[in-house]
């Protein structure tokens, strides 16, 4: 027997690299992830062009963070940005490092992903590079929301957002629209967190065909969500089921997590606390499972509410003790806020004098740090639904001091802007 026949090659070239990775989006595509996921490990494995295996372990990395497996996510992104580096390439190593920076997003590390964010829109690549931007700075964005620091998230994202207009990106620009809705919420203007998904909904209607229906799902989720705060609860539950039909159909198990946190939040906000707390625990457990610490404190803070409801005011610490926990390890100043604020409450009803007044000093502590108050009037934003307008250099204020006010440009950015020599 010839001894070149029994050398079968172990690598594979570019071209066949090529073929398989199709065939693994094309398995993906219809749903057949694991068939997907086995092709492109098998890719992984034998191939022997640097691009295809960038390539291969983009598909790995997008598939990962759709199934919640963040940890290997965060293990593909790794090695890619170890390819990238071998192949001294800016174009491969921009996108390496938004992988990296998606990764942590995900996992809550939300300083890490600032970091690796600014990595890239510091990086000398071509247009390929650019046209990065607009989704590193939507990743930069969340983190900054993460860690509660909204004036640098809205900035992020108003400059994401013209990066999607510039490069007329729908999808991108949908994804912005979420995370609008998202910081609104949190900012409690509510008609400016339902407007933003809207405007996602009518994006993925319009331009959507041939996008994935995680679209759709996204944007009924964050509507389900505004509707809820506007006290809308019929509606809240209609966008909610529909995302969570299609989260299911994709075994999108992050998207399961969120809409059924919502759905506790709704049955909360009916006073239905028997069907809240079976929902906030299958939250809980697919949160944990996939490292969502951010999701888990919301989790926690909905659960403190409920013992709340039924006045069992220790069990209501307990979960508000696991909150702040969970709070603090990633720097999420705002869910810290919300616990003491609750405890305040609890304090109060218990007159326990002490305890209520360091809660007070720590929540007008955070506060103070979080700058939630208006730079005309002095009072508070976000502890009520108000209308709240961000001017373009992202410093918010209420809608109807600025309207009342008459000023030009931005009064925040004219008292910072005065020497003290000349005051």
């Amino acid at each position: 027997m010839n001894i070149f026949t029994l050398r079968i090659a172990p690598e594979m070239g570019q071209d066949q690299t090529k073929q398989q990775i199709e065939k693994g989006l094309r398995l993906y595509q219809s749903n057949q992830t694991d068939k997907a996921l086995h092709v492109w490990t098998k890719v992984l494995e034998k191939t022997s062009d640097p691009g295809g295996k960038f390539r291969v372990l983009g598909c790995l990395i997008t598939a990962h963070s759709e199934m919640g497996k963040y940890k290997d996510m965060l293990k593909y992104a790794l090695e890619q940005i170890d390819t990238a580096r071998e192949m001294e390439d800016p174009d491969y190593l921009t996108e390496g490092y938004l992988n990296l920076a998606r990764s942590n997003e995900k996992l809550c590390d939300f300083q890490k992903t600032v970091s690796y964010c600014k990595t890239c829109l510091n990086m000398q690549g071509t247009t390929v590079s650019l046209q990065l931007n607009g989704q590193v700075c939507l990743s930069m964005g969340n983190a900054y929301l993460g860690l509660s620091v909204f004036q640098k998230a809205l900035e992020s994202y108003e400059k994401a957002l013209r990066y999607a207009h510039n490069n007329d990106d729908k999808m991108l620009e949908c994804r912005v629209c979420c995370s609008l809705g998202n910081i609104y919420v949190h900012l409690k203007d509510y008609e400016k967190a339902l407007f933003f998904p809207c405007k996602a909904a009518e994006l993925v209607n319009d331009y959507g065909k041939s996008w994935s229906l995680k679209y759709r799902a996204m944007s009924q989720f964050h509507m389900s969500v505004a509707y809820r705060k506007l006290d809308r609860l019929a509606d809240a539950m209609e966008c909610c089921e529909e995302s969570m039909k299609i989260a299911l159909q994709h075994g999108d198990r992050p998207l399961q997590a969120l809409c059924l946190l919502n759905f506790a939040d709704i049955h909360r906000c009916r006073h239905d606390v028997n069907k809240a707390f079976p929902r906030y625990e299958s939250a809980l457990g697919i949160m944990t499972e996939i490292g969502n610490r951010l999701g888990q404190t919301h989790v926690y803070l909905g659960v403190a509410k409920c013992w709340l409801l039924q006045k069992e005011f220790e069990k209501a610490l307990e979960s508000l003790e696991r909150a702040q926990e969970l709070a603090d390890g990633m720097g999420n100043k705002l869910s810290t806020l919300k616990v003491h604020c609750l405890r305040e409450g609890i304090y109060r009803n218990n007159k326990q004098q002490e305890e209520l007044r360091e809660q007070v000093v720590k929540f007008l502590q955070c506060v103070e740090e979080l700058e939630l108050y208006c730079g005309m009037c002095g009072e508070s934003i976000g502890d009520r639904d108000q209308k709240l307008q961000a001017l373009p250099c992202s410093h918010i204020f209420h809608l109807k001091c600025l309207q009342t006010n008459g000023t030009k440009g931005c009064p925040k950015c004219f008292k910072s802007s005065i020497k003290p020599g000349f005051v």
